[in-house]
This record gives C-alpha cells, sequence and structure tokens, in this order.
C-alpha cells in the first residue's frame, strides 16, 4: 500500500515541486492550499487538492482522521522575509500557529514523519558561513516564526515521539515560482519588471549577497528524506553553495532575456547583507547531487516565465505598522 502524504502549501512554487517528487516515488498526495500565493494549475494532475488554510484547525482535523496521514510536507508559508517586521500578527498567525494546528493533529493521529521546511532566516546575521552548529539568532519576523516551529517540534519530539526532518532552505528560484509577488523573491521580481519594460530596483547599493538555490536542487532531496532513518530529528542546511550579489545577478537575469541591465535603485531596507550557508551535512545523509549553475538556473526560469507571461503585483493591503515601511512597499 503506497504512503499517504501531506502537502501543505502544495500550490505554491516549492510544495508544487515537492509533491510532484512524490508522485513519482510512488506516495499518495493530498495537497492542502488557500491559494493566496500559490496557483492550481501548479497542483499537480494526481494529486488530490483541498482548498482550504492550515489556520482551519478543525479542517485539518478531520482531514487527519479520515485519511491516516503517513507523512506531513508542511510547506506552506508567507515568506516574506523583509515584509514580516511589518505584518508582525498575520506572519506568527500563518507562519506559526498553523504550524501548531499541523503538528497537533501529527501527533494525535500518528504521524510516522513530519518534513518541515524552515529557512536560514533562523541564524541572523554575522554568522559566516551559517553551519547547523550556529546558534540561531534570527532578526526578523519570519524567522522567529521559523524558529518557534523548530523548537515546538524537537519539544513535541520530546514529549510524544513525533518524528520530524527540518530543511532550512535559502533564496530557492525556478519554474511555478509567483513572479507577480514585489516583497519576496528577487530573481522573479527582476523577470516580471523586464518582461513589463521597467528597470529591476534594487534596494542599496546591490552588494549585499546571497546563494541562490535552483528548486530542481532542492525539492527531490525533501520529498525522499522520509526513506532517510538517520534523517530523522535532525536539521538539514540545503541549496547552493556560492553566494551572488543582487548585482551580479541582476546583470545574469538581463543576459538571460537578452535585455539590457536597467536597474533602478532604491532606498536601502532593513535586511541580513551577507547570507551563505555550508551544506556537508545534507550530501552526508542523502549523498552528493549536482548543483545547477545560477546562469543555467536562471535561463530556464526565464524560459518558463516567458511562457505563462508577466503577473501584476497584488498589494499587501494589511500592514499592521508603517513606520520605517520602505516607500516602495507601502500599498499606492
Amino acid at each position: 500500500m503506497p504512503y499517504r502524504s501531506l502537502v501543505t502549501g502544495g500550490a505554491g512554487f516549492m510544495g508544487s515541486h515537492v509533491a510532484e517528487d512524490l508522485l513519482s516515488l510512488g506516495h499518495e498526495v493530498m495537497v492542502l492550499d488557500d491559494l493566496s500565493g500559490g496557483f492550481r494549475d501548479n497542483v499537480p494532475e494526481k494529486a488530490t487538492f483541498v482548498d482550504g488554510s492550515i489556520l482551519d484547525h478543525r479542517l485539518i482535523e478531520s482531514l487527519f482522521e479520515e485519511h491516516r496521514f503517513d507523512y506531513v510536507y508542511h510547506l506552506a508559508a508567507y515568506a516574506a522575509e523583509g515584509l514580516s517586521h511589518f505584518i508582525k500578527r498575520f506572519n506568527y498567525e500563518n507562519n506559526l500557529i498553523g504550524s501548531v494546528n499541523l503538528i497537533n493533529a501529527s501527533v494525535n493521529f500518528g504521524v510516522k514523519c513530519f518534513v518541515f521546511t524552515s529557512s536560514i532566516a533562523v541564524y541572523g546575521t554575522n554568522q559566516l558561513p551559517m553551519t547547523e552548529e550556529t546558534a540561531p539568532q534570527p532578526e526578523d519576523s519570519y524567522g522567529i516564526a521559523k524558529y518557534a516551529v523548530e523548537m515546538d517540534l524537537k519539544a513535541s519530539h520530546e514529549m510524544f515521539g513525533l518524528n520530524y526532518i527540518i530543511f532550512r532552505p535559502h533564496n530557492v528560484y525556478g519554474e511555478r515560482q509567483n513572479i507577480g509577488d514585489k516583497y519576496r523573491n528577487v530573481i522573479g521580481i527582476f523577470i516580471n519588471q523586464l518582461m513589463q519594460g521597467l528597470p529591476m530596483t534594487i534596494f542599496g547599493d546591490g552588494e549585499q549577497s546571497r546563494a541562490f538555490s535552483y528548486i530542481g536542487d532542492v525539492a527531490p532531496s525533501i520529498a525522499r528524506s522520509v526513506e532517510y532513518r538517520e534523517a530523522f530529528n535532525e536539521v538539514f542546511n540545503i541549496g547552493a553553495d556560492q553566494p551572488h550579489t543582487v548585482n551580479s545577478l541582476a546583470d545574469i537575469v538581463a543576459r538571460a532575456m537578452g535585455k539590457p541591465c536597467n536597474v533602478s535603485r532604491l532606498e536601502p531596507r532593513n535586511e541580513v547583507k551577507h547570507a551563505f550557508s555550508t551544506h556537508s551535512k545534507v550530501r552526508r545523509v542523502f549523498g552528493e547531487t549536482k548543483l545547477t549553475d545560477l546562469k543555467e538556473g536562471v535561463k530556464r526560469m526565464v524560459d518558463w516565465a516567458i511562457k505563462v507571461g508577466p503577473r501584476k503585483s497584488k498589494e499587501f493591503k494589511d500592514i499592521e505598522i508603517s513606520k520605517n515601511l520602505p516607500a516602495a512597499w507601502a500599498a499606492k
């Protein structure tokens, strides 16, 4: 009998890829997504789709009771790290309380393992390279929520025996990303701006650096992680090794689209200047994988984006704190 797996956020970017990989591994997959940031056509055809929110604990409990999931892959989140300072209540409800609803149900209905996508945002700043042994010091509400879920999973394992696997991916990009979201995912933002004939907007001097990770190098390991008992109750950094500045990224995206590198500078915002992590632990457990070169990965994403066309960015209307909000993020 195939394993039954629940994928939250499976209509979104990372979740849809993980759901697709699980189906290829022979799992029966149910996708739970409220379509607030994802798209129905991202859901793999062979997955069962439920339009609902992880905040609806009664729905969660009824799904777990009826389907008795073997595994939970929790990828539903609003991952606008910088914006999270200004939407604290929304951030904690969606990224923490929603996770707790899933953890409760996983304990109560005997889930074999809870796979959680956290973030290197838990590390904060000035701790390079970030390793799994680095003491987390998150500096924004998004990172705080992610780390709180990590700690709750550890406590739930110790108290109730719930097994977990935590991944800390970073700056993941690729096909199916929501390029219409102006608050997150810089590669998608650049592509969307160029497709509309607009300059690429960069906060500050553009010398902030990140290791941009192609989805095809990340999702398969997350999907098959439950096959590795040595991965249970462990934390793994996962993603690309080589950091790039935002300035060099803008040039790579412009070249992939055959456009001039036209940039508009915005006021600097409060963000971690440099962020990259080591990945020796994930390689030790899951084996070596060939990482996609940034130029190649961006080209694949550009080819996909040109097919689907530009998307209009939705304004986040429920800003809770307007003090120090970057002007580019203020609702028009």
